[in-house]
């Protein structure tokens, strides 16, 4: 393969072996140089296309990846630099209206430098004709998982790119939506790259060459499961014994040697891929982990405290998690373990409280189910946010309390001394919230998890 693999390149290297079949493209007629009549354009595709042998600046067509069927559609950068013009939204077009017909994923694997300029605003709306595309099959309950080849700027970034489900890179892409020509002169070009884009949590993983089979494959079987039932509660992997006081139940929780959600996912996924970042610039991954994977055959997705306070990305990296796995109809699994919401002025300028209220309201409108075990510190509004209302369980490591009881007795005006009897009256244990009906009781096939 070249530095810039073709269009065609590409999809043999992510795909299985002959399978992949070309979908038939739509007629359109134009006059002599297109739209516009730009001087010159019939002889630049003309150009184009000996130089490819392509027609268009994309190939779309259907494959298997490792065994998954999928809708592909490969961007030619040396057609006109991969640009978009009203052709090139036919073929997408037809693309995603074939998918929802077959029910199958999206995949575009992108590599183009935006709208072409020989067909101007005609150009540029075939933008809105993606977003729309895009749009149907979202509610369709499809997956679209993007791959951002060098470069993925302009229009193709900001529709196919950016608003996929799952955005996979490849090391050391162009990713931007302003291209290296009209940015300011003093731009760091660093910021416009794969990696740029996965640390402020725009995408979410840089894949090399020779692993995008297989990590995509995993995705498209991932995302491609749908199950209405709700996903198991993980057995405790800490302390099976229930704590005899509230404060012997906080202390248990802040222990070093309690089990993290780390623990907890390694044990009950056979394999899981994450998802990085809140989409608005942050990612929170000291605080939360989020992402899908395999539990005993099923698809389960995923979204974890580690023990940290969260911040705000990490809540609404959780939000959108919740939400496409609503959307694809998976069953979700969340672990509690925080202090409480990051409460420093730097989450404050973030906007953690919008963020939390988005995921209260987004766990409250799941239609997916939404299990929830709480495996550590439950600490207030921060840690609730992410509970299933009637469907949260309680390892007998952990508490749940309306605010840590250290903080609850300095907002009562209580001595440090007092600090041990205030966790016993807020009934934090979780013998004390099962009785409350703030948990469930484990099932009676677990007898060790009872509480």
């Amino acid at each position: 393969m070249t530095d810039r693999p073709t269009a065609r390149e590409t999809i043999a290297a992510v795909t299985d072996d002959l399978t992949f079949t070309e979908l038939p493209y739509p007629a359109r007629e134009s006059g002599p140089d297109g739209p516009l009549a730009w001087q010159g354009y019939d002889t630049s595709r003309a150009r184009a296309a000996e130089r490819t042998g392509e027609q268009e600046s994309v190939v779309c067509g259907t494959a298997q990846v490792e065994g998954t069927p999928a809708v592909l559609i490969a961007f030619e950068f040396g057609f006109l630099g991969g640009s978009l013009g009203e052709r090139t939204g036919d073929r997408m077009e037809a693309a995603y209206t074939y998918a929802r017909e077959h029910r199958l994923p999206v995949v575009p694997l992108i590599a183009t430098g935006g709208s072409r300029m020989q067909e101007g605003m005609l150009a540029l709306t075939q933008l809105q004709r993606v977003a729309r595309q895009s749009a149907l099959t979202r509610e369709a309950g499809l997956a679209q998982i993007a791959v951002l080849r060098n470069p993925t700027t302009g229009g193709g970034w900001a529709t196919l790119g950016a608003g996929a489900d799952v955005i996979l890179a490849l090391p050391g892409a162009q990713v931007g939506f302003a291209g290296s020509r009209v940015r300011p002169p003093d731009a760091d070009p660093a910021a416009y790259t794969a990696e740029a884009q996965v640390a402020a949590g725009a995408a979410d993983a840089v894949v090399q060459p020779e692993d995008l089979r297989r990590t995509l494959g995993r995705w498209l079987g991932l995302l491609t499961r749908r199950s209405a039932v709700p996903a198991p509660v993980p057995p405790p992997l800490g302390a099976t014994d229930l704590p005899a006081t509230g404060w012997a139940a906080v202390q248990r929780a802040r222990s070093p040697r309690r089990p993290r959600a780390e623990s907890y996912l390694d044990a009950y996924f056979t394999h899981r891929l994450p998802v990085n970042g809140d989409r608005c610039g942050g990612t929170d991954p000291d605080g939360m982990l989020c992402g899908f994977g395999d539990h005993e055959g099923r698809t389960v997705a995923y979204a974890a405290q580690t023990g940290t306070p969260t911040r705000p990305a990490g809540y609404r990296t959780a939000t959108r998690l919740i939400r496409l796995a609503d959307r694809l109809g998976i069953p979700v699994l969340t672990l509690v373990d925080t202090p409480g919401a990051a409460n420093d002025a730097e989450a404050e300028r973030q906007g953690v409280g919008a963020a939390i209220a988005d995921l209260f309201l987004t766990v409250a409108a799941a239609r997916t189910p939404v299990t929830t075990l709480l495996i550590g510190e439950g600490g207030s509004g921060g840690a609730l946010a992410l509970a299933a209302p009637g469907n949260t369980w309680a390892t007998p490591d952990s508490y749940f309390s309306v605010i840590a009881p250290d903080l609850a007795a300095a907002i009562l005006k209580r001595t440090p001394q007092e600090v041990e009897a205030t966790a016993d009256q807020l009934r934090i244990r979780p013998q004390d919230l099962a009785e409350l009906g703030v948990v469930r009781h484990a099932p009676g096939d677990n007898p060790e998890y009872r509480p």
